[in-house]
């Protein structure tokens, strides 16, 4: 994508070990993976007097940049008499083949997916056995000298451990979970602390397994989990086709009358929510999780990002940058789509007036507290009861917890009741009066 990660973080990382992986898929097949910087449309040209190619194909990409950018190849290419052609692997549907009975895109999950069920889903094809090679390689530029990589201090190596990736480990995965969880799925995949959902996304962000394999491997399978699992893939899929319609979404709310709202610029509010460190157990664990792992449940992105939007009142913008940064799943309309959910500044939102209690999530969501004591180990010798909210905690459970409240864990920087009647406040004053006219 040309949108580049403003902290250098994830991204580049995540891409340097798929490049390796891809490279060495290549090599068994025969072939190579050639490394160039430039402009694209300049670095294909210099490939093509360098080894007198005729054809250039690839796989589209739908973020606004590079639809424009390859809208731009292809003109050029087919001007200087080259055969050029893309095709679809990232999506089930090109975005404008999708629309309402009245020609318009959609605006709505439901019917949108229940359209792309009755359309159907075309079958994925196996990969070659093989691939020809050139009698003469073009010269390539080394990985290493991308610097992609970490330097001192080494704060991917969380990322690292959780995370292989490749087109063979990302068949092995979904074989995995089509075989151990999937059945459960639709119980399981909102429990932070069980190993419940797919973790597919990193591999769909970078091409090392497409939507239509997912598809394709589902069919026939019957059960709610199969049915929860699919609708997963197509939440992604209506996220590409809001982004394809509307290619501002990524910095700007699609509901105009969030351009009012009054937003908060406190920078140190906004660290201590990267950091982990708001005193809400389930907001730190996730932001913790993040930082480390480049990885983040889905149900604990809904929390911590309405954390941000209304018990901070701090422009979703902000959240949807630092996830872009940190995410090793981090893709443009996802990202994108997901923040104005929550904030309800989205075509298909989640209303304002829906704030998350990230006592009672997590009281839900991680009972046992199974996952806050993985990323929380200060507060690990709570009991389960305490654990969720720990200044409620008597001063002996602390104590005997080894927890000492504003030392070694935060306390509250907001109280829920007053922060989220202050951003409901905001909403009703600001943006629910310019909606009325």
């Amino acid at each position: 994508s040309a949108r580049q990660p403003t902290a250098g973080r994830s991204i580049p990382v995540v891409a340097a070990r798929s490049l390796d992986a891809l490279r060495t898929a290549l090599a068994a097949l025969g072939s190579r993976l050639t490394l160039r910087r430039g402009a694209a449309d300049t670095v294909l040209s210099q490939l093509v007097h360098e080894t007198g190619a005729t054809d250039i194909v690839w796989n589209r990409l739908y973020d606004p940049d590079a639809v424009q950018r390859d809208k731009r190849i292809k003109t050029r290419c087919a001007e200087a008499g080259l055969s050029v052609r893309s095709f679809n692997a990232a999506l089930l549907f090109e975005p404008w083949t999708i629309r309402t009975g009245q020609g318009s895109p959609y605006r709505v999950f439901t019917p949108f997916w229940r359209r792309c069920l009755q359309e159907g889903f075309d079958g994925a094809t196996d990969g070659p056995s093989a691939l020809p090679a050139p009698a003469a390689w073009p010269a390539s530029e080394a990985l290493d000298d991308w610097r992609l990589r970490c330097s001192i201090p080494d704060w991917a190596a969380g990322l690292r451990a959780a995370w292989q990736p490749g087109e063979a480990y990302a068949r092995k995965r979904l074989d995995a979970f089509l075989a151990d969880r999937l059945g459960s799925y639709h119980e399981d995949r909102d429990l932070p602390g069980a190993t419940g959902t797919s973790r597919l996304s990193p591999h769909l962000h970078f091409g090392e397994i497409g939507p239509r394999q997912i598809a394709a491997a589902l069919e026939g399978i019957p059960g709610r989990g199969r049915d929860a699992f699919l609708r997963e893939v197509g939440w992604r899929e209506f996220s590409h086709h809001l982004l394809f319609h509307h290619p501002e979404m990524a910095s700007a709310s699609l509901r105009s009358e969030f351009d009012r709202m009054p937003w908060r610029n406190d920078q140190g509010d906004l660290r201590r929510w990267q950091r982990g460190l708001t005193g809400y157990p389930l907001v730190d664990a996730g932001m913790r999780e993040l930082w480390s792992t480049g990885w983040m449940h889905n149900r604990v992105r809904m929390v911590t990002a309405s954390f941000l939007t209304k018990h901070l009142l701090l422009d979703w913008r902000l959240g949807e940058g630092w996830f872009w940064d940190t995410l090793v799943d981090a893709d443009w309309a996802n990202n994108s789509a997901g923040w104005q959910w929550v904030a309800g500044c989205g075509l298909d939102a989640a209303p304002f007036v829906r704030v998350f209690n990230p006592v009672t999530q997590s009281r839900r969501f991680d009972p046992s507290g199974q996952y806050l004591r993985g990323w929380l180990p200060e507060l690990a010798r709570l009991p389960k009861n305490l654990l969720h909210a720990p200044w409620e905690a008597p001063s002996a459970a602390l104590n005997a917890a080894g927890v000492r409240l504003g030392t070694d864990y935060p306390r509250p920087m907001v109280d829920h009741g007053p922060a989220r009647q202050r951003a409901l406040d905001a909403f009703r004053q600001r943006v629910n009066v310019m909606a009325r006219h």
